[in-house]
């Protein structure tokens, strides 16, 4: 990577996080793409629609692009986890294209503007709220890769589903008794170290 463009880099890094977000929707059921799946209600298709809402408000209302998108409009007064779940009346695939629609709006910010160029986040304490465009694409990129790995989990929790991508797991097996006896042992080690410490 000597002498790659950084822009290049993150953005390569932000789209591979977008993939993979909406990988984990494949194959999957209306019920179980919505099923809240922690205590605090975290479920797949909302992690899709708040990443939407991330992108546009970092990549849009950061830089003076403010969006018209409906599914966006959100009374955060009134329910403060709007973003975060998707109504019974926004499909899935309603969701998806405000996902790509989002996407597009940000790559058009991205493409356009200098990794120096700057921003205001109206929502950051004054303080810290001029901001440049590499600041917003690092936070925004390691966002969508920290919400990629919360649906890594509820994939897996849901259906066993797991890794990176379908073409490339990054995992060193798909074999169900490997993972068995890997688990059984770090169950073993786990009660161990309990008795021991």
């Amino acid at each position: 990577m000597t002498g790659s463009d950084p822009k290049t880099v993150l953005h390569r890094y932000l789209r591979s996080a977008r993939e993979a977000m909406l990988w984990k929707l494949d194959g999957l059921s209306e019920y179980d793409i919505r099923r809240p799946m922690t205590p605090t209600g975290t479920n797949l298709l909302g992690l899709v629609k708040h990443l939407g809402s991330v992108e546009y408000g970092y990549f849009g209302d950061t830089f003076g692009r403010p969006d018209d998108e409906p599914i966006n409009q959100h009374d955060f007064v009134a329910d403060p986890t709007a973003d975060m779940w998707a109504t019974a009346d926004e499909s899935r695939a309603d969701i998806v294209a405000f996902y790509h629609r989002a996407w597009a709006h940000s790559d058009t910010t991205i493409d356009t503007l200098d990794l120096t160029a700057e921003g205001s986040v109206p929502w950051w304490n004054p303080e810290q709220r001029t901001v440049t465009l590499h600041q917003i694409l690092v936070h925004v990129t390691a966002e969508t890769h920290r919400h990629a790995g919360h649906a890594d989990i509820i994939r897996e929790l849901l259906d066993g589903a797991a890794g990176l991508l379908p073409a490339n797991t990054n995992l060193p097996t798909d074999d169900p008794d490997w993972w068995q006896r890997y688990r059984d042992k770090l169950e073993d080690v786990a009660k161990r170290a309990t008795e021991q410490y």
